[in-house]
């Protein structure tokens, strides 16, 4: 699917955050876990900054996203710091609390957080803490295992039903390099603000 993508801002206070006006999807998980990626591939263009040095966002980002044709933007991206890296400075760890969790838990026009797993590796301590958080607070939310090109089929159905196990969810593979799992997640997105999805396919 085609859109067009926009940054708007970056926050690190609520008092930042763009006007309320547009269904956000936020995009929570570990450092280094490829959310950048991910975000990139949706968009098809360099959006979100990819690093091999993990916790390098630090702010909220906030992108425009809309489809052509359309005279207003269709749903924003909310880009969130990683968590879980422990060489992140813990004065700006300290900082977090302050914009991430009020974003998370009193954002009015958040309608999805897509929380990001590697499924290559076994299901973190901290991915389950979000997505019991998440749980509790009636959030809607949507797990995506990334990086899942990197193994071989049976060894993808394993990892898969290991993170299900895990989290008590169904996640959805996806791959940033060869686009497999972009349009399932694209109609998840737009099903949640609101939009037809026929189009993400």
């Amino acid at each position: 699917m085609r859109v067009h993508a926009k940054f708007m801002t970056s926050a690190t206070d609520m008092k930042q955050f763009p006007s309320a006006s547009t269904p956000e999807v936020a995009f929570v998980g570990r450092s280094n876990v490829g959310k950048s990626s991910v975000l990139n591939s949706l968009v098809g263009e360099k959006i979100a900054r990819t690093s091999s040095t993990p916790g390098r966002t630090r702010t909220i980002n906030f992108f425009e996203i809309r489809r052509p044709g359309q005279p207003r933007a269709d749903v924003v991206f909310a880009d969130l710091p990683g968590y879980g890296y422990a060489k992140v400075p813990r004065e700006l760890m300290a900082e977090w609390p302050t914009f991430i969790e009020p974003y998370l838990a009193q954002r009015e026009p958040l309608k999805l957080c897509i929380v990001l797993v590697d499924c290559n590796i076994a299901p973190q301590e901290n991915d389950k803490q979000m997505i019991e958080w998440l749980r509790q607070s009636g959030k809607p939310f949507v797990v995506v295992a990334t990086k899942a090109d990197r193994v071989s089929g049976n060894q993808l159905r394993n990892n898969l039903r290991r993170l299900n196990e895990e989290h008590q969810v169904e996640p959805l593979p996806y791959s940033a390099r060869t686009g497999s799992g972009k349009a399932e997640l694209w109609r998840a997105i737009l099903e949640a603000a609101g939009q037809r999805s026929e189009e993400a396919v």
